[in-house]
């Protein structure tokens, strides 16, 4: 059988089988599987672990052999023979959110010939994909005498606990790919270098005036979590009058762009009890991103620290540090100018950097950030040179540094995955670097590929997200046609 006559037979399978993977994927998107607390027999809580059984109750049905570990990983063998590709993928998705319009997050439906739900395309419409690509291998008796497994996780968006569970027990496949990226192939995973700063202040108020004394910082808060641009933050400043704070504001504003609001009535509904009656609240409204892609955002945090550096608080050593934060995180810088540690190669591009929690009040202020760094970033360049301006700048300095992940696009793997793409796409295929990590990072010889193509906006992570359910025939078709290739 010629490879253009193996396709269009997979093609066929798949095509009898749309109805049936389109109802799997939705049933399992029916199920809320967003991590909550941990019991005794459900360690990522009760809906990542009725995902994992769901699908571990589909995979059964279908003939396949299937393992449970510790409740937090399943797999599925697609026959007994020797260990040779594993497809990781995942049960669990990110919270629900608002702004769903076209149906309810976990009330998935088909339109225009898209799965509308929270996880259809991240991840339980590619795993499915993959699933029915198994299905089509092994029912179609075609030549398979080495294993496929699939392995299904249940806590991939909350940090990947699940996965050293399962490979404390097993060995990775010499292959492994996910289906939780975009096609072509992903081969390069960005290094992580995740850092926080914090300094206390010296009181130097006792040199103010009696009206100067008064201007205090009180509080600031923008963003709440690592990977994300924070779209939305306010100060508390106290001491000020409206005119002085609006001066400000518009000062800020010449330079930046973004929509800025004060109240000086109570400070609103989100400030803290206690705040007196002369206190002003300064809201920014920027735009939220994921930190592999800060240049989409509007950080909110920066431009806050922009707004309270034309403030003159009585305490000088809260504006010395404001502007050395400044000169670390300059606004729009999403390379690490500030920081010393711009880098650029060909194959995965430049760092990013990005950061996403600030916190600040009467004694301290702190921020958290998020690099996603160039398979050149290593200690001496990137590591040691932020940590010395950080620290020469008088700020306290933790950290972590996740080395890059790289798969040759040179090696057979990778060439018969995009082979077998082209093959069926008709389009040409070639490698691309994330800023991003999926499950793959610390597994030798994995790439992410597919299930999304590339030109599609599947609005994972945010509301009305969907799968088209075409691409999901496409990836099966894909997906059967490198099982054929990489297990004879």
């Amino acid at each position: 059988m010629t490879d253009l006559e193996l396709k269009e037979l997979i093609e066929k399978y798949i095509d009898e089988h749309e109805n049936e993977m389109t109802e799997d994927v939705m049933k399992l998107c029916r199920i809320n599987s967003v991590k909550t607390e941990e019991t005794d027999e459900r360690p990522y809580g009760e809906g990542p672990y009725k995902a994992l059984m769901a699908a571990k109750e589909i995979c059964s049905g279908y003939g396949f052999r299937t393992k449970e570990y510790a409740n937090r990983v399943i797999s599925a063998d697609m026959n007994k023979g020797e260990k040779c590709l594993d497809i990781l993928a995942h049960m669990d998705v990110v919270a629900a959110g608002d702004g769903w319009t076209v149906t309810e997050p976990f009330e998935p439906k088909v339109i225009d010939g898209a799965i509308f739900g929270r996880g259809s395309s991240d991840d339980k419409g590619p795993a499915m994909a993959a699933l029915y690509a198994m299905r089509a291998v092994k029912e179609l008796g075609i030549e398979a005498s080495k294993n496929c497994r699939l392995i299904l996780g249940s806590d991939e968006e909350c940090g990947s606990s699940d996965i050293p569970h399962y490979y404390a027990v097993e060995q990775p496949a010499p292959m492994t790919f996910s289906p939780d990226g975009e096609f072509p192939v992903i081969n390069i995973e960005k290094g992580q270098f995740r850092g926080k700063l914090l300094s206390y202040f010296k009181d130097n108020s006792e040199k103010a005036d009696s009206v100067q004394a008064a201007k205090e910082l009180v509080k600031l808060e923008s963003g709440d979590t690592t990977n994300i641009v924070p779209g939305k933050g306010y100060a508390i400043v106290r001491g000020f009058d409206e005119a002085e704070v609006k001066k400000a504001i518009d000062n800020a504003g010449s330079r930046i762009k973004a929509e800025y609001m004060i109240n000086t009535a109570s400070c609103g509904d989100d400030a803290e009890k206690g705040t007196a009656e002369n206190d002003i609240m300064i809201s920014v409204v920027g735009k939220g991103a994921h930190a592999s892609t800060p240049q989409e955002g509007v950080n909110s945090g920066i431009i806050l620290l922009n707004v309270l550096s034309e403030l003159c608080f009585a305490n000088s050593s809260i504006n010395e540090k404001i502007a050395a934060l400044i000169k670390l995180f300059p606004y729009g810088d999403f390379y690490g100018e500030g920081l010393g540690i711009a880098l650029e190669d060909a194959e995965s591009g430049k760092t990013t950097i990005t950061p996403d929690i600030f916190i600040a009040d009467k004694e301290h202020i702190s921020i958290v950030f998020d690099s996603r760094t160039s398979i050149l970033a290593d200690e001496d360049n990137t590591i040691l040179k932020a940590a010395k301006l950080i620290e020469e700048n008088g700020f306290t300095f933790e950290y972590s540094f996740k080395q890059p992940h790289v798969v040759s696009s040179e090696s057979d793997f990778v060439k018969t995955l995009l082979a077998q793409y082209e093959l069926v796409t008709g389009k040409k295929g070639s490698c691309v670097a994330l800023g991003g990590g999926t499950y793959v990072h610390d597994i030798e010889n994995g790439v992410a590929f597919g299930a999304v193509a590339e030109t599609t906006d599947t609005r994972m992570h945010g509301p009305n997200e969907f799968m088209p359910i075409s691409e999901l025939k496409e990836a099966a078709v894909i997906y059967a046609m490198c099982i054929a290739k990489l297990c004879r």
